[in-house]
């Protein structure tokens, strides 16, 4: 399997996967970092993993599952806003609270990038990330994303404080 590592694989979603959706879409505790306001419908969710099949090129979206290599679901990988004409990519990333700091992340990070490289031959991924979130932002520093900018004030955190975001980018060498 082209998409495994030594600890992890990743996998296309399936319909199984409905519950565990519905319980990562719909947590709170991640809606911060993933800009999320308001939560998802089983139905929704339901009619997504219905056109999950659909090609790159028109979705413009590919969600994978990050999976245990004893196929037990922790977290989720994305490529966002493909774009095939400029050839870049934005690239997300969620491990569950309890399977963090165990170095899964950055193995799921090292086998997505070189699928997007070498697979979907994108020139460029780029992310973008909420200042507070630390974890995230040295994770993606050290897979060699290099800060490009910062975008000041730019997520609401509460009725009158916002959050700076910081966006990444790593290009093809």
């Amino acid at each position: 399997m082209r998409l495994k590592g030594e600890h992890i694989y990743l996998r296309a979603l399936e319909q199984e996967d409905i519950d565990i959706l519905y319980k990562w879409e719909n947590d709170t505790d991640i809606w911060k970092v993933s800009n999320t306001i308001a939560p998802y419908s089983r139905f929704v969710l339901e009619q997504y993993l219905l056109n999950a099949h659909q090609e790159l090129q028109t979705s413009k979206q590919l969600r994978l599952i990050i999976c245990l290599n004893d196929a037990t679901p922790i977290g989720t990988i994305d490529l966002f806003e493909f774009d095939s004409h400029h050839s870049r990519a934005g690239i997300g990333i969620m491990i569950r609270e309890n399977s963090q700091q165990n170095g899964y992340a950055t193995e799921a990070l090292k086998l997505f990038i070189e699928y997007s490289f070498n697979v979907l031959l994108v020139n460029q991924l780029f992310c973008n990330i909420g200042s507070l979130n630390e974890k995230s932002f040295n994770l993606f520093k050290k897979m060699g994303f290099e800060v490009v900018g910062l975008k000041k004030q730019w997520n609401k955190i509460a009725q009158h404080n916002f959050e700076d975001e910081w966006m990444l980018q790593l290009l093809h060498s």
